[in-house]
């Protein structure tokens, strides 16, 4: 999709797609964080109208605190963010690779778990 996500687009309807991606993350370990209804918050702030669009704050608890006693400062490139969108007939999942972004780190060990990451989330892609 792009050096920094990846991602599959589904047959599913869009609150089907949302409910999969969901539950999928959760049998992963990952608990949603924030919900961002970009379409909502465009329509009631700029009177905007767009396809359903929603950004999942994801975070796996245990990767997440093996990151930080790595490197304090990684909070800023967390959670990993999942897209769910509406794309005509279809809906698009995008995930941010936690390779392309954990890499600006610079820590082999961090890298070790943006390797693990990256591998339950394509499991959750899997699952769709």
């Amino acid at each position: 999709m792009s050096r920094y996500s990846f991602g599959k687009t589904v047959d599913t309807g869009f609150d089907q797609t949302l409910e999969r991606v969901t539950q999928a993350l959760a049998k992963e370990g990952f608990g949603v964080l924030s919900d961002i209804d970009v379409a909502a918050t465009l329509k009631k702030k700029l009177g905007l109208d767009m396809p359903a669009y929603r950004i999942l704050g994801a975070c796996n608890p245990q990767f997440a605190h093996r990151a930080l006693e790595i490197e304090p400062q990684i909070g800023a490139l967390l959670p990993c963010n999942v897209v769910v969108r509406k794309e005509g007939a279809k809906t698009v999942v995008e995930m941010m690779d936690p390779l392309a972004v954990l890499e600006l780190v610079g820590k082999p060990e961090v890298e070790k778990i943006a390797t693990e990451v990256r591998g339950r989330l394509d499991r959750v892609l899997g699952a769709l």
